[in-house]
């Protein structure tokens, strides 16, 4: 590809911006190694028909409504203003009760409100987790740990910092969830690949994780994108790797 048209598609792609947090618009441009375990079957394994549900972080909702859990035993939180009011509108009209949350450690909810609080990719505080679960209830995280895509973050942003999220791993997680009183039931880690077929999904993808490539620009970077894109020709590709966890406790 000419390198000036290059840039300019680089450019497009990185001014697209997301409303949500669905990533279908990489769809056939992508590819992840699937997870040894399935998030959605492991909830659907712990939670009951009656059960008083809390997804954390919930996005647009477009995980929490794959479980088809009863909309009026049903709670989100949402800390991300765009995905806010999306959730008003798309899940509020369902009846599922939407609260913003500004801080991890605090819940708008009452002690022991929730059998099952679950998290996918979001942040959380142990102890407002403790509190708003029920005895017996159960905690479900599945996280994306520190070294998610740090090695290509590193090569495509020069003098990129230290990871804040550096000790976001299994092993300090579990130690985290244990002092709060949660006893461990199951614990997996796993680095999945993660192959984007063409650099402009790079692009638009490292836009939206914002966290994960601090300072990313495509004036910025634009010389490490181009040998990117000279790898893609040759192999058909680029590669990152992933981190992923998973977490699952009760009280």
């Amino acid at each position: 590809m000419n390198k000036e048209l290059f840039k300019l598609d680089c450019k497009k792609e990185f001014s697209r911006g997301m409303k949500g947090w669905d990533f279908s618009y990489l769809k056939g441009r992508t590819e992840e190694d699937s997870l040894p375990w399935d998030y959605g079957e492991i909830i659907r394994k712990y939670i009951g028909p009656a059960d008083n549900l809390l997804d954390m972080g919930t996005g647009g909702g477009e995980v929490l409504l794959t479980l088809n859990h009863p909309y009026e035993l049903t709670s989100v939180t949402e800390g991300y203003l765009p995905n806010l009011e999306l959730c008003e509108k798309k899940l509020g009209h369902l009846g599922i009760t939407v609260k913003f949350v500004d801080e991890d450690d605090h819940l708008e909810f009452n002690n022991c409100s929730f059998d099952i609080v679950i998290n996918r990719h979001e942040s959380f505080d142990i102890n407002e987790v403790h509190r708003v679960l029920k005895p017996s209830g159960h905690f479900i995280t599945q996280q994306i740990g520190g070294q998610n895509n740090r090695d290509i973050a590193k090569y495509v942003i020069k003098d990129l910092s230290d990871s804040p999220y550096k000790d976001n791993n299994l092993p300090e997680n579990i130690k985290k969830i244990d002092s709060a009183g949660l006893k461990i039931i199951q614990a997996d880690e796993y680095f999945p690949k993660m192959k984007f077929y063409d650099i402009g999904a790079f692009v638009y993808f490292a836009s939206i994780i914002k966290w994960e490539f601090p300072g990313f620009t495509v004036d910025n970077c634009f010389d490490r994108l181009w040998q990117l894109e000279l790898q893609r020709e040759k192999q058909g590709y680029i590669e990152s790797k992933e981190h992923r966890f998973l977490i699952i406790s009760q009280k």
